[in-house]
Order: C-alpha cells, then sequence, then structure tokens
C-alpha cells in the first residue's frame, strides 16, 4: 500500500473535501482526486462517497482512517526519538487559539519562542473558533471550556477577567458613566451572536439587557479599535484593554471571570517541538498572572 495515497486520503476524511484538503495539502485538487481514486482501485475498495458538497467515509473508509492514524502515531512517535537524539528542536507546531489571546498574549510570546529556534515553525491561528485536535487542525489547541469528549493532554492555563472598558475621549464627549444606569442610550459593542461557539461568552447578555443599541463585531480585535476610538462600550478582556492608556475600566462591579484550558493530543505531545511550544505558553501565563487577573 502506497502510504503518500493514504497520507492525502486521510487529510481529505479529516477535511471532509477534496478542495479544502488539497489546499492543506499543497496539491492540486485534480492530483489529490487522482491520487484517491488510485489508493481506491489498488484496495478495490470505495473509500469515499464523494458529493457536490463533501466526501463520507464508507465503512471501509471509516476502517482505513482507523488503521492510518495508528501508524501515523507512530511514525510520529520515531520522529520524536529521532528528533530528540539531534539536540535540534525543528518542525512545525500549528497553535490554535481564540482571537483575544492569541493576538494580544501569544503573538508576541510564541514570536519570541520563534526567533529563538529558527529551525522551527510556530504556525499561530487566533480565531473566534474550535479547533480539532484529532482532526489535526492543530497541535496545541487553548479553549474556553474544558473539553469533555475524546484522547487529550489537558490543563487549565489559566483564569482571566474581563470588565466593561470605553475610550476617555468617549467619555468626554459623551458623559461619564458611573453606574449601570448610566448605560442607557449608549452603544454596545458585542459580539455576533451567530458566531458564539463557546458558553463562556455569555457574559455579553448582562450589558445586553441595559443597552438596547448594538454594534456587533466577529472579532475581539474589532471590538477593542471599535472602542479605542470611541465608538461605545464593551465588555474587554482584562490582559488585552491593559496595554491600551487611553481605555478606561468601568462599573467595578461588573466583571467576569473565565477560564483558558490547554490541550495537546497524546498521539503527538511528547514530540520535542511541540513540548517546547506548550512548556512556553504555560510559563508565559504562569508569569503573566498579574494580567490575567485583576481585581
Amino acid at each position: 500500500m502506497d502510504w503518500e495515497r493514504v497520507r492525502i486520503f486521510l487529510e481529505v476524511a479529516r477535511a471532509g473535501q477534496i478542495l479544502k484538503a488539497s489546499k492543506q495539502l499543497r496539491l492540486n485538487h485534480a492530483t489529490v482526486a487522482r491520487q484517491i481514486t488510485a489508493l481506491e482501485k489498488s484496495l478495490k475498495v470505495i473509500l469515499l462517497e464523494r458529493s457536490t458538497s463533501g466526501c463520507a467515509l464508507t465503512q471501509a473508509g471509516e476502517a482505513l482512517v482507523a488503521a492510518a492514524e495508528r501508524a501515523e502515531s507512530e511514525f510520529l512517535k520515531v520522529g520524536t526519538n529521532i528528533g530528540g537524539a539531534t539536540g535540534r528542536i525543528a518542525g512545525t507546531v500549528r497553535v490554535g487559539a481564540p482571537d483575544g489571546l492569541g493576538n494580544y498574549f501569544l503573538a508576541d510570546r510564541l514570536g519570541a519562542l520563534a526567533a529563538k529556534h529558527p529551525a522551527l515553525v510556530i504556525q499561530l491561528v487566533p480565531l473566534p473558533r474550535t479547533f480539532s485536535l484529532s482532526r489535526r487542525e492543530a497541535d496545541i489547541a487553548i479553549t474556553l471550556d474544558r473539553p469533555q469528549q475524546g484522547r487529550l493532554i489537558l490543563s487549565r492555563l489559566t483564569n482571566y477577567t474581563l470588565s466593561v472598558y470605553a475610550a476617555q475621549d468617549y467619555l468626554k464627549r459623551e458623559g461619564p458613566i458611573v453606574s449601570q444606569a448610566d448605560l442607557a442610550g449608549r452603544l454596545f459593542v458585542t459580539h455576533v451572536e451567530d458566531f458564539v461557539y463557546s458558553r463562556a461568552l455569555d457574559y455579553a447578555a448582562v450589558l445586553g439587557r441595559l443597552m438596547s443599541r448594538r454594534y456587533e463585531c466577529g472579532s475581539v480585535v474589532a471590538q477593542m479599535e471599535a472602542v479605542r476610538n470611541g465608538h461605545g462600550i464593551a465588555i474587554l478582556h482584562d490582559y488585552a484593554a491593559s496595554r491600551y492608556p487611553e481605555l478606561k475600566r468601568l462599573l467595578p462591579d461588573v466583571r467576569f471571570t473565565r477560564e483558558y484550558w490547554l490541550t495537546s493530543h497524546p498521539d503527538t505531545h511528547e514530540t520535542r517541538r511541540i513540548q517546547e511550544v506548550h512548556r512556553c505558553i504555560t510559563a508565559a501565563a504562569k508569569s503573566a498572572q498579574h494580567l490575567f487577573v485583576k481585581d
């Protein structure tokens, strides 16, 4: 059996689409399709039911995925042993993280780690979404909720707090806010409800009951920029807002505490490059507790 064809098949199975898999593999769409067809012919079975909306695994395909993932795990373990013997940290590590943490905390810390190790490629993906380790969407993922399913190496990274903020210029122009009653008629800068991917984001409902005017943004960065430029009021991460002296923390009695969870896959957790990135994230969060949790 041609392992290269199996590897391509595994990526298609995880992506659910030949087009998406071809982009991830950096191969032509037609090349990927031909490799899958050739693999099916060599095995004399249909592995994927193809349609315009994507690909579904057949029973034979599911069996091959399970076998291929076991083989992949063994390859990774061998790579760990060989790589560890060279004393060099090399390879690619993809880190999936919520956009607030990724942009306002990890980008700097992981950038420094990448600069330290010339052969290490760190792919930071800070997006408002979840990442599947089993589908190899990331090597390390940081989540807002504690994962309840799957084979994972799991630890609580840190608590963090969020508070109500507005720009100093906004408060001078629109008037001070000293109580929740002062929020009436103000513009609430918040997330887009349709894109909420975690129950940990439910804090917006508290102010949403007080402010009927809304400007909804699909990312933490967009919310931050809108508030910094004096357009409204938002619930922001304290560790992110502390970077900008023009922001004023309001209503000290309105504060929210949430958690970040750090996860990795047991098949790859012991690889040296992933261990190094994992240690960096853990140490950085531990040393920044004064930023993450505000009284």
